[in-house]
């Protein structure tokens, strides 16, 4: 009998945009991936919902064991779950094959620290997720990411495209 991908769950999983004050999206460029042309495996952080973990608790969570970001407001949050399926190649692999996908609720959130802020290095219990980051405009994500991913992109970026301009500076 074959194996039917169907039958497996989603994993629970959370996504960030994470904007700052210029209107650009941070995205990381996964550790130990091929870099292979347009999208090479960057991304937006994004990780896994602990069993009984509210969604904004894991969000915050995640960004800060990927990126070391701790200064930031949420500003946002999707309206629903978007899924995405793995692609034949990674079913089996990824998540020791326990899942056919992810399950994502995304959440906006507003840098409000300075860049030096940012951490990619491995934290206290945890890999490094990316070796390389930089601020990208919205309209430039989707066609960075890795094709069976592209779809939720960019239906996060309809999401939140609102919220990803340019803040003005305050005053002191």
């Amino acid at each position: 009998m074959a194996f039917d991908p169907a039958t497996l769950p989603y994993r629970p999983c959370v996504g960030i945009m994470v904007i700052n004050a210029e209107g650009l999206v941070w995205v990381g460029r996964r550790a130990g991936t091929p870099n292979e042309g347009a999208g090479g495996w960057w991304q937006m952080p994004q990780g896994g919902i602990d069993e009984g973990e509210n969604a904004a608790v894991a969000a915050r969570r995640e960004l800060r064991e990927e990126t070391g970001i701790v200064s930031m407001e949420v500003i946002g949050e999707s309206p629903g779950w978007h899924t995405y399926d793995l692609p034949p190649e990674l079913l089996g692999r990824a998540w020791g094959g326990r899942f056919r996908g992810q399950k994502q609720k995304w959440f906006a959130v507003r840098f409000t620290g300075v860049d030096s802020e940012i951490d990619i290095t491995a934290q206290p219990g945890h890999e490094a997720e990316f070796e390389a980051w930089r601020w990208v405009p919205p309209r430039d994500l989707t066609d960075m990411i890795v094709p069976f991913k592209r779809a939720v992109y960019a239906q996060v970026v309809r999401d939140f495209s609102a919220l990803a301009r340019a803040q003005p500076l305050a005053d002191h």
